[in-house]
């Protein structure tokens, strides 16, 4: 791998909601990516999996969680992974509410009855928002939920995982305001390579070095997104020496956009280590110290 410096890095500051907005409404919901909108994200983040009869699903677990969503009569259930989505239909998974029991981890969220929307269902919402309403574009950040152990199991093979996802975005969006994020490394090297023109990001919880996880990825992502406590301002210059190969001509580095901040004071120091976006659960607390475009009145 030839790694190239960069002659000039110019920032731009990308505010992504995190499961739309997880800290406000129900996590990867309508709702929520509405109410990140309010608060002027410039992307939406999310993640999907794939239901038995291969529609691309919202869900961050490839199974109906205990934890935030009651069974398909209303009450709640045990065993996290009892409703497996890649065994059930669509219209089953849309019996379950995953709003109204809240997270106890959220205790701001807003408790409310609404079920996992398909992809294209998101979009739609989305860019109906867009054009009354906010008038700019966001980008989606869409993360493929993968692992070689769930293969077949709790999903397809990254191939066709991949594939079901690009059909959905290309039907729907242009490219250039995709991104998609895996700590599954074989998706990003199938999306290199059978859909070089959409922006990859390099999702990272580990610590090894930059050098080693971008050795075993294979090439240079449009994106290095780590956990933000991983993070520091020599890193950050140092992602900013690599050129990205392939795509995205007009932001010739890779940028760094760490995730999840949800404390000011940890969003600001981010920001004056040069990050380049953050990805949050409060998109509130980003536009209180103005790291949002301004909240429509």
């Amino acid at each position: 791998m030839t790694v190239q410096v960069s002659a000039q890095y110019i920032p731009k500051f990308d505010l992504q909601g995190h499961r739309g907005a997880r800290g406000l409404q129900p996590e990867n919901t309508i709702p929520a990516f509405l109410k990140a909108l309010e608060y002027g994200v410039t992307t939406i983040e999310l993640d999907v999996v794939i239901t038995k009869d291969k529609q691309v699903l919202l869900s961050h677990e490839p199974y109906l969680s205990p934890a935030i969503c009651l069974d398909s009569s209303g009450v709640e259930f045990k065993g996290d992974k009892k409703y497996n989505i890649y065994k059930l239909s669509y219209e089953e998974i849309k019996m379950f509410d995953c709003g109204s029991k809240g997270n106890d981890r959220f205790p701001e969220q807003e408790k409310r009855s609404v079920y996992k929307p398909l992809l294209q269902d998101v979009i739609v919402a989305v860019e109906d928002y867009i054009k009354n309403y906010s008038r700019y574009e966001v980008d989606y950040n869409i993360e493929i939920k993968s692992t070689p152990e769930g293969d077949k199991k709790e999903h397809p093979t990254v191939e066709e995982f991949s594939d079901l996802v690009f059909q959905v975005v290309d039907q729907y969006l242009p490219l250039n305001r995709v991104v998609i994020q895996s700590f599954d490394f074989r998706v990003l090297k199938y999306w290199h390579t059978k859909y070089p023109k959409v922006r990859l990001a390099a999702l990272v919880e580990n610590t090894k070095s930059i050098e080693t996880n971008l050795a075993n990825l294979g090439f240079i992502p449009s994106v290095y997104s780590p956990y933000y406590k991983l993070i520091s301002k020599s890193k950050v210059d140092y992602i900013h020496s690599l050129n990205v190969e392939g795509v995205d001509k007009s932001k010739r580095t890779m940028r760094v956009i760490p995730w999840t901040v949800n404390e000011p004071e940890e969003m600001m120091q981010l920001k004056e280590m040069g990050v380049d976006g953050i990805i949050t659960d409060y998109p509130n607390r980003a536009a209180e110290i103005g790291l949002t475009l301004p909240k429509k009145q």
